[in-house]
């Protein structure tokens, strides 16, 4: 018997000549790729370069395939291949053997003895940070926690070496080539070789990024100190291929692209917790409780993390309904079967995590912030924070404790109030990120956020 031909793969509407469907991308790219879920099946076609093929990967099981199963045999795909090119070759960004070389150079910085001793690092900034605020104080949140990512950052990688006005440079230029990622990824390569003032910021900011990085590189090199942070790691880490230490320029592309891409994410999924507790007063409460029982009046440890399993639940659900990854890519290297489908080589792969985390055929009343749907039971395999397969994110554990300190040290001294009827749309860019988050601070009695003063 033989079998039927598979249906065509289905093309969105809406592509327009050279520009393909980059215009609905820049105007509301979580709305069109949301809109893909509702309108298509679980292979829909896009284009994002004029004569390259964009599959959309919808359905969760092909999803699964895509990164887990064909994982060896895919190369990562123009979201990644795009950040190399603009931020430099990096775990981040390599496939095949050369992510595996390199996920070996970096995994060090990543266990868990190393992750503990981060984490009083961690804790005294988020407490350093609070300390600067005053109540009533209208606080832009999520500027305020990029900020603080940018300072956790550089006290786990660069151990505090960076002077006042270095820092505050690079905090600005850091913010522009995370923006500038962004949109460069969304748009057609030809635009950003235009004489536009927005190509000259990007490529500015991130030239006064990589100089900066490269000058705590040169300094930490000739100082000869092993300092214990994850510069000095990578600076004694070996290429495997030659047995030679990195070179600057590769130790530079490392610490860029963690730079950009966990310092985003973090203060992303810090300001989507933030507003959470501000929109239910019942959440927050339960969040102080279970804080309360465990520390008491001191401040939270690394040990102190796999005991709040009410704060995790609330971070896993920030991380389901505010996924900040909006696109995901892989590419065929040669024929691949993915489903019914046979794709040739060449083609992009894509799916969603900020759209697949809110089908409501996986995950009930999507659009709900519920702690409480990962009380008992397993995350189902739909649920995909950190990614699947042999590229998962190799930042995984670090980013849930980074998480996990912040947001205890933060809720004990402050809490957040909304104004009336104000609700915060998310916006894609480099991540999934509140467009404008704007809360007024309350400061703790005393008697609430001892702990917080404690770990100052």
């Amino acid at each position: 018997m033989t079998l039927a031909a598979p249906p065509p793969i289905p093309r969105a509407a809406g592509s327009f000549p050279l520009l393909g469907h980059a215009p609905q991308l820049v105007r509301d790219n979580l709305a069109f790729i949301s809109s893909l879920r509702d309108s298509y099946g679980p292979l829909v076609e896009i284009t994002l370069q004029p004569g390259t093929r964009t599959v959309i990967v919808q359905d969760p099981a092909l999803i699964k395939t895509m990164l887990v199963d064909l994982g060896p045999s895919l190369d990562k795909g123009r979201f990644f291949e795009k950040m190399g090119q603009l931020l430099g070759d990096s775990v981040v960004t390599a496939a095949g053997q050369t992510h595996v070389r390199k996920r070996r150079q970096l995994q060090p910085a990543f266990t868990h003895t190393n992750i503990a001793r981060y984490v009083d690092l961690m804790r005294d900034e988020a407490a350093a940070t609070v300390a600067n605020w005053k109540s009533g104080q209208s606080l832009d949140v999520r500027e305020a926690m990029v900020g603080l990512s940018l300072d956790m950052l550089s006290k786990t990688v660069f151990s505090g070496s960076l002077d006042e006005a270095t820092f505050r440079r690079l905090r600005r230029d850091l913010s522009v080539v995370m923006n500038g990622v962004g949109a460069r990824i969304m748009l057609p390569d030809w635009v950003e070789r235009l004489p536009l003032p927005f190509n000259r910021r990007f490529d500015q900011a991130r030239e006064a990024v990589r100089a900066t990085i490269s000058t705590a590189v040169a300094e930490l090199q000739a100082s000869g100190h092993d300092t214990g942070d994850m510069l000095s790691m990578l600076l004694r880490a070996e290429d495997e291929e030659t047995g030679r230490p990195l070179t600057g320029h590769q130790v530079c592309s490392e610490i860029l692209t963690l730079a950009v891409a966990g310092t985003e994410t973090t203060a992303s999924v810090l300001s989507w917790v933030l507003y959470e507790l501000a929109r239910d007063p019942g959440i927050e409460e339960r969040v102080q409780a279970e804080l309360g029982d465990v520390l008491g009046g001191r401040p939270v440890t690394f040990d102190d993390i796999g005991r709040l399993p009410y704060l995790q639940r609330v971070i896993n659900e920030a991380l389901r309904l505010h996924h900040t990854g909006w696109l995901v890519t892989r590419r065929t290297t040669e024929e691949t079967r993915i489903g019914q489908w046979t794709l040739p080589a060449g083609t992009e792969l894509a799916y969603c995590q900020h759209a697949l985390h809110r089908d409501p055929e996986l995950f009930p009343d999507p659009l709900s912030f519920d702690p409480d749907r990962w009380k008992d039971s397993s995350p189902p395999p739909a649920f995909l924070p950190f990614g699947a397969g042999k590229h998962k994110c190799i930042g995984d554990r670090f980013a849930l404790t980074e998480l996990v300190t912040a947001i205890a040290t933060i809720v004990r001294a402050v809490r957040f109030t909304l104004a009336p009827g104000q609700t915060v749309q998310p916006v894609a860019r480099a991540t999934v990120r509140p467009k404008t988050l704007r809360m007024t601070v309350q400061r703790r009695r005393d008697s609430d956020h001892g702990a917080a003063h404690a770990g100052r």
